[in-house]
């Protein structure tokens, strides 16, 4: 069985949201399709705090290159799958290394700029949405990229798909306590519509922490570190999904959203366009919460043509078939 190492931020592998769900499902598609997933991640100078200057932003991992590369030569890997782009440089040693970027020089986000040096180093990517592939050709000139979505779980989706369980006031939000993620619109939301149940819902433990600093109204409930099991049985009780995000990479609860046949609320930026069916409407800050009480009080308890188009778009099927055409091309 070929090694591919995957190579990640400790903290990634530890929190139970994107990049720790999408390291564990390549590691066992990979297994099927006959590729042993690696994963390897720098062991120091790395925070629990992403905001914590010097630590885990692109500038600091270029401390962590002998580490990452003791790691690699022990498991005798030559196929890296980076997903931080401060590790650009890794193709100095490993000509096949390629880029799955899970965050982008956007100005939407955080250090955008000093991400860019390392994106113009970058010649072979992989990415979720045709939206990054045309970025990464118009920003950074690079056009050696594979589109592959992070599929969803067909089996979660059908375990727990259930209309009548559906609470007609229920709304979720899945993300962190960063500014990019506007956790404060949802909280303004929930003071301004007390009739509504609002559940807030946070990859990592360490946001237990950050939310104390918040007034939290009394119809939020927050809900940390939840496994993909109870994330599609909250996703099922729920009436309207609504992300209020600035900007994103992965947007996989979207996704799982559309799979379970919610109403989806989201942003109107085009790294959301994937994301684009019957019954989800896009919005801005100034009209998310009349969306989002429209959608609340649709008559339909669900879409079942957003849950089509998630299982003929984003299904884990299709990230099979994906991973199979890239992993035959880029071992040979």
């Amino acid at each position: 069985m070929q090694k591919v190492g995957l190579l990640m931020r400790k903290i990634q592998f530890t929190e139970n949201q994107g990049p720790r769900v999408f390291a564990e499902r390549l590691q066992t598609l990979g297994r099927e399709l006959g590729v042993d997933i690696v994963f390897i991640s720098p062991e120091r100078h790395v925070s629990g705090y992403d905001w914590l200057p010097g630590y885990e932003h692109e500038k600091s991992d270029l401390v962590n290159y002998d580490i990452v590369l003791d790691q690699i030569h022990k498991e005798q890997i030559e196929h890296v799958i980076y997903t931080v782009s401060g590790f650009t440089y890794l193709k100095m040693f490993l000509p096949k290394s390629v880029l799955f970027p899970h965050s982008f020089p956007d100005p939407a986000l955080t250090g955008y700029e000093m991400m860019k040096p390392f994106y113009n180093m970058v010649d072979k990517a992989v990415v979720q949405t045709p939206f990054l592939k045309r970025q990464l050709a118009s920003q950074f000139n690079i056009h050696d990229v594979d589109v592959i979505p992070i599929g969803f779980s067909e089996t979660l989706a059908n375990k727990h798909f259930d209309p009548s369980q559906v609470v007609e006031n229920r709304i979720l939000w899945i993300g962190r306590d960063e500014e990019n993620r506007r956790p404060d619109l949802v909280l303004k939301y929930a003071r301004q519509n007390p009739d509504k149940e609002v559940f807030m819902v946070f990859g990592g433990e360490r946001y237990r922490e950050s939310m104390q600093k918040y007034d939290i109204p009394y119809n939020i409930h927050l809900r940390f570190a939840l496994s993909q099991d109870e994330i599609f049985q909250l996703m099922n009780s729920s009436k309207v999904y609504w992300s209020c995000s600035k900007f994103d990479t992965f947007a996989m609860p979207l996704t799982e959203a559309l799979a379970m046949g919610k109403i989806v609320v989201k942003p109107e930026h085009p790294c959301y366009d994937h994301i684009s069916s019957t019954h989800a409407f896009a919005g801005n800050e100034r009209n998310w919460f009349e969306l989002v009480n429209m959608a609340a009080a649709s008559p339909r308890s669900f879409s079942q043509d957003n849950r089509d188009y998630a299982f003929d778009t984003f299904s884990s099927s299709i990230m099979r078939e994906g991973y199979r055409q890239f992993f035959s091309e880029w071992l040979k």
